[in-house]
C-alpha cells in the first residue's frame, strides 16, 4: 500500500510541475525576432495574453496578442472605445486563408451578427502582421493615437472555423462571452 501511495504522490507531483511549466506566463514568454515588450498581462479567459508597449509621447501602443489556436481556427483581440462588450469594438483579426497563408486585418464589430471581414478602424492601425507557431497564433499591431487616453475596454475572442476566408462563429457560452475586461497602457 505504501509503494502504491508514493507513487501515485510522484506521478501527482510530477503532472503538476509539467502542468505549470506548460501554462507560461507572459512575462517569460519570448517572441521570435527579438521583439520585446515591457508589460503584458495573462488574460483570465482562451488561454491567451497581451504584451504592450506605450508610447505616452504619441499615444501610440504596439501589442502583441497572442492566445492558443489550431492553424484551421482565428483569434481576434479589439479595444471598444464606445462601451464594454463586443458592439463597437474595433478589432484586429489572424486567421489562415484558404489558401494557406496567415494573414492579419482590422476589422469594426458593430453588431452580434457582424462577419469580421476586413474594414476601417475609428484609430490607425499600421504594421499589422500575424504569426503561428508551436499552436500559438499572434497579431502584431501598431495602433493610434489613442484618443480615449490609455485606459481602454478590451475583448478578445477565438473561434474553431474559418470559411471563405472569414472567421466563422465563435461559441456564445463559457470563455468566449467573459473574454472582457478593462486595461491602463500606462499601469498595466
Amino acid at each position: 500500500m505504501a509503494i502504491t501511495s508514493t507513487s501515485a504522490l510522484f506521478i501527482s507531483i510530477l503532472l503538476s510541475l509539467v502542468l505549470i511549466s506548460s501554462a507560461q506566463s507572459c512575462s517569460k514568454y519570448t517572441f521570435p525576432g527579438n521583439q520585446a515588450f515591457n508589460s503584458c498581462i495573462d488574460l483570465p479567459f482562451l488561454q491567451a495574453n497581451l504584451h504592450w508597449n506605450y508610447i505616452p509621447s504619441t499615444r501610440t501602443v504596439h501589442i502583441a496578442y497572442r492566445a492558443n489556436q489550431t492553424s484551421t481556427g482565428w483569434i481576434a483581440w479589439a479595444i471598444n472605445p464606445s462601451g464594454t462588450g463586443m458592439v463597437g469594438s474595433q478589432a484586429l483579426v489572424a486567421l489562415h486563408n484558404s489558401n494557406g497563408s496567415l494573414t492579419a486585418y482590422p476589422t469594426p464589430i458593430t453588431s452580434y451578427t457582424t462577419s469580421l471581414r476586413p474594414g476601417a478602424l475609428s484609430f490607425r492601425v499600421s504594421n499589422i502582421s500575424a504569426t503561428y507557431a508551436d499552436n500559438q497564433m499572434s497579431i502584431f499591431a501598431v495602433l493610434g493615437p489613442l484618443q480615449n487616453g490609455t485606459a481602454v475596454n478590451h475583448v478578445w475572442q477565438a473561434g474553431n472555423s474559418v470559411i471563405n476566408d472569414i472567421p466563422s462563429n465563435h461559441a456564445t457560452t463559457g470563455p468566449n462571452i467573459q473574454s472582457m475586461g478593462t486595461l491602463n497602457f500606462l499601469s498595466g
